[in-house]
């Protein structure tokens, strides 16, 4: 082993990563971040060399409004290291087939109405969560216990852990509503019919009206700029293009943590793990992948409805049915020529990301796991039917199938982006069943990826709560 230099490192520099050296930095350890890549980052990248010149494109994450609302991240006040938050006018818009569209704004009371019948009662039953979203978020983003709030989270849990179909046909009367919160509960990545998937998409839809779906300026890379800035006035590093294969190679006296999947952290630390715990890590179920598309555009997207263009995000599937089924097919590992789609249109807000007049798109759907099929044309069909002469538009795309995301990342098994599927079975207890799921029986080693508590998005509290772990572990 290589003679000690910091007292702790974190492999990974993904948002967990970066989020789990601040805090380690800020107890005052020394601390190295190893990144495989020549660029850091995890999943919150951009690049400019995907289709044409100037058009900047966010690799995987594109809009984070867990981000804005995580409760370590608002503390570290990335506005004083570079960061700017863009908020769209409206921050989500479903478009329908016939009629306008249903649309997420910032009031709940504006929301219900674009909602049909369910004008009245949606703000009555999500407003009560809007007001307190800092309670909520405290409870919901970290490992299993007692909440500060319990009838609030009563409250919450009462709903969120159902079936996202069943919470919809029965919180909903309109079919408008129903779709609404479909797409909302899609970002789950579970089919529909599975608990807890309501409680993603309640997550989603408070955050919408309590902190807004922002955009970071300048791209995505723009927050992991921001993380890297806050930890290194911190005194953290970030060593990239450094690929670690084993914990020989790691010059640190302390804790090791992992922004990796578990499978990874079970081949870099070999016998230093007992062998039936990298087995339980080998066993963690991974989801469904992604099929992604980058545009280069001549325009702006042509949506039917003026309103979609004043939306920084779009949910691409217009009924509760459609969106039903393209997520059980995806899970099912079939395909639907009617894929669910979401849709990010940023350069309509950030005029930093594509030439002057032009535009880029971010659009993904959901996929079998480890897909290699180019799911390009099922998309284009899809968005051109809610914005005829779309592909008029295109000037160069940029595609990526699941395996494609897979090679990319190696932590995204089989393209599942969510770090392992977020069921009833593995929501708590990711990657498996520990008092402290961050721990392992190696008292130096932690995860602190997406596969443990709370789970995917863009907040950084794997990597929080990990850190607090290590650092009860080692005092000093």
């Amino acid at each position: 082993m290589s003679r000690p230099q910091f007292d702790a490192a974190v492999i990974g520099s993904g948002p967990n990563g970066l989020c789990a050296a601040i805090a380690l930095a800020q107890a005052g350890r020394s601390v190295v971040v190893f990144e495989a890549k020549d660029t850091p980052g995890g999943g919150v990248r951009s690049t400019d060399s995907w289709t044409q010149p100037g058009f900047i494109h966010d690799i995987c994450s594109a809009i984070h409004p867990m981000a804005i609302g995580s409760p370590f991240i608002k503390t570290l006040n990335l506005e004083a290291h570079g960061l700017e938050w863009i908020q769209p006018p409206i921050p989500m818009a479903h478009p329908f087939d016939d009629g306008p569209p249903a649309l997420l704004y910032r009031s709940p009371e504006q929301t219900g109405g674009t909602l049909g019948l369910d004008a009245d009662t949606y703000p009555e039953w999500i407003g009560s969560f809007v007001s307190q979203w800092d309670a909520l978020a405290a409870d919901t983003m970290g490992p299993l216990g007692w909440p500060s709030d319990p009838l609030l989270m009563a409250r919450f849990g009462w709903l969120g852990f159902r079936s996202s179909l069943s919470l919809a046909k029965s919180a909903f009367q309109d079919p408008r509503g129903q779709a609404f919160f479909a797409g909302l509960a899609a970002h789950s990545i579970l089919p529909l019919e599975v608990r807890p998937s309501a409680a993603i998409g309640l997550m989603l839809g408070i955050a919408g009206h309590a902190v807004g779906w922002p955009m970071p300026k300048g791209g995505s890379v723009s927050l992991t700029k921001a993380l890297i800035s806050k930890l290194q006035s911190e005194g953290g590093e970030v060593q990239c293009g450094r690929y670690i294969e084993s914990l020989d190679e790691l010059p640190v006296r302390g804790p090791i943590l992992f922004d990796t999947s578990p499978r990874a952290m079970a081949d870099i630390a070999g016998d230093a793990l007992p062998t039936a715990f990298i087995q339980k890590l080998h066993r963690f179920r991974h989801g469904p992948g992604v099929f992604k598309m980058d545009f280069a555009l001549d325009g702006p997207i042509p949506w039917k409805d003026p309103e979609c263009r004043q939306a920084g995000t779009l949910h691409i599937g217009s009924t509760l049915e459609e969106i039903a089924a393209s997520e059980r097919a995806a899970n099912n590992g079939v395909y639907t020529n009617k894929p669910f789609i979401i849709l990010a249109q940023q350069s309509l807000f950030d005029s930093s990301r594509a030439p002057e007049g032009k535009h880029v798109a971010w659009a993904y759907c959901h996929v079998p796991s480890g897909s290699k099929q180019d799911r390009s044309r099922a998309m284009l069909q899809q968005i051109e039917r809610f914005a005829p002469g779309f592909q008029d538009t295109i000037l160069e795309t940029h595609s990526w199938n699941a395996h494609d995301f897979s090679l990319y990342n190696p932590n995204y098994i089989g393209g599942d982006v969510n770090g392992g599927v977020p069921d009833l079975g593995q929501l708590f207890t990711r990657p498996t069943a520990r008092a402290v799921p961050y721990s392992t029986p190696n008292p130096r080693l932690f995860l602190c990826s997406a596969s443990t508590p709370p789970g995917a998005g863009v907040h950084g509290m794997c990597g929080a709560h990990a850190a607090n772990a290590a650092l009860a572990a080692w005092p000093d």
